[in-house]
């Protein structure tokens, strides 16, 4: 049975509510503050048959605090997000609610960091997602009942904070847990044969990726453009406008190139070396990345974090570059018809991707970090690339414009077709590694409430004193 709630069917409330809530809840959920006693006057979408408490401390962890209204916020996030709410009960909200109290609590006992600027960068994140959603960032004040932006970045904050320490809370307990090859075994061993999972149909695939070649002459006009705006910035104009204007990175443009980062910020090599070697008010001369040239301006450096804008344009790929490239794949998938040489061979000395050169062109899928992709969860536009192929057959070289813009051509093969299957454990030593693993990493994380909760300080009010806990959170 356990391997069955691993997968789909049965899941275990404890992992529902560990792994899903914290996609709707943490976001919303106070961490310090107090509320004063107050009866809720506009009943929000709760399950039928239970009413809505007067809003009060209802339990502390150690200096953390839960009320009751904490419950109910979590019940209106649910339903604002389109999910039910029919077969949550209050106590599994409230446990839930203890859990992340836990984890943040102990992840300040293992001294645990989380700056200043993790959170900001987390708050700036979050509120151009929500103003996206809404379009205006007083509407999400009044849906937060604050009376002000910075009361509501205020409350948001310690929301984040608490959310980031218990994540690395997480974190830590998750990533110290290893499985051996023999514990993968002895999970597999005690699956009963009619409870073995069903894997769905799976393929292999391998691409060669050819780069349109840009001109030294039009990588030369963009960082002439680059100097030009440099010049203008120098002599008095606005950064920020003339990012608005003409920086071609979606991110930031909009918002005048705008950045705020630190060394961990996952921003390529090349840029953080150059925004790191600036000084206040300092504007880089036009430098190279993987997405095209930049020019940075420093506005602040707050110890290890630095604010900056930046420019970012990519060279144009002339229609001379991208008909040179065609016909380049098309040799290449020439030569492999012909059998002049194998598609991996091909990957490995022609195709201009470094990700998957090395490995004649295979595909990893980022989701598992295997080789095998299931056609069910497979991304629609590489389906739709290689669900018609035949087996050792290459496709006519396709056009690929990435989220970026950039332009690339690629020939695509399937190099393995899996059926569906009974679990098999040679065949599907990842996939059963990977429950194996799972289920190693719950039992471990129950072990560590257990120990954790005895050494807490723990205090639950009223009625809930009668919920029946996954965990032992009465101390009984």
């Amino acid at each position: 049975m356990l391997l069955k709630k691993l997968q789909l069917k049965t899941v275990d409330y404890k992992l529902v509510l560990t792994m899903c809530f914290l996609l709707f809840f943490n976001s919303i959920i106070s961490a310090q503050e107090i509320i004063k006693d107050t009866v809720v006057k506009k009943p929000v979408q709760i399950p039928s048959g239970q009413k809505l408490k007067v809003d009060g401390i209802i339990a502390n962890v150690g200096d953390y605090i839960v009320l009751d209204s904490d419950i109910d916020k979590g019940y209106l996030e649910i339903t604002a997000q389109g999910g039910s709410v029919k077969d949550i009960t209050r106590c599994q909200m409230l446990g839930k609610l203890l859990e992340d109290k836990l984890y943040a609590h102990q992840a300040i006992q293992d001294s645990i960091i989380v700056s200043d600027a993790e959170v900001r960068s987390m708050m700036d994140d979050r509120l151009n997602y929500m103003v996206q959603q809404v379009g205006d960032i007083n509407k999400v004040v009044a849906y937060y009942k604050k009376n002000s932006v910075e009361e509501f970045k205020t409350y948001f904050s310690d929301i984040l904070k608490e959310q980031k320490l218990a994540q690395e809370m997480t974190k830590k307990i998750v990533d110290a847990v290893e499985i051996t090859p023999e514990e993968v075994r002895n999970f597999f061993k005690k699956i009963p044969k009619e409870e073995l999972p069903t894997f769905g149909a799976e393929m292999e695939v391998a691409q060669i990726v050819v780069e349109p070649k840009v001109s030294a002459e039009d990588k030369q006009k963009v960082k002439d453009r680059l100097n030009a705006i440099r010049k203008d910035v120098l002599e008095g104009s606005s950064f920020a406008t003339k990012a608005v204007l003409y920086s071609q990175d979606p991110g930031s443009a909009p918002n005048g190139g705008y950045y705020k980062m630190t060394r961990k910020t996952p921003f390529v090599k090349e840029f953080k070396d150059v925004a790191f070697s600036l000084a206040e008010g300092e504007i880089s001369e036009p430098f190279e990345t993987s997405f095209g040239f930049h020019i940075i301006m420093v506005e602040k450096i707050k110890g290890q974090e630095v604010e900056l804008r930046h420019i970012l344009i990519a060279p144009t790929v002339s229609e001379d570059a991208l008909k040179e490239a065609k016909e380049r794949i098309a040799n290449i998938r020439a030569k492999i018809v012909s059998k002049e040489i194998s598609f991996a061979d091909a990957a490995r000395t022609e195709s201009d991707e470094k990700e998957t050169r090395a490995n004649g062109g295979t595909l990893v899928n980022p989701n598992t970090q295997d080789t095998r992709f299931e056609l069910t969860k497979m991304d629609p536009t590489l389906y739709s690339q290689v669900s018609n192929l035949k087996d050792d057959e290459v496709s006519q070289p396709l056009l690929n414009t990435d989220d970026k813009g950039k332009k690339t051509y690629k020939l695509i093969t399937v190099t393995n077709r899996i059926d569906e299957h009974v679990a098999d454990y040679a065949k599907d030593y990842t996939k059963i590694k990977e429950l194996a693993l799972k289920e190693k990493q719950i039992t471990t994380i129950s072990k560590w409430f257990d120990t954790k909760i005895k050494d807490t300080y723990i205090k639950i009010i009223g009625e809930y004193r009668d919920c029946n806990f996954v965990y032992n959170w009465l101390k009984k």
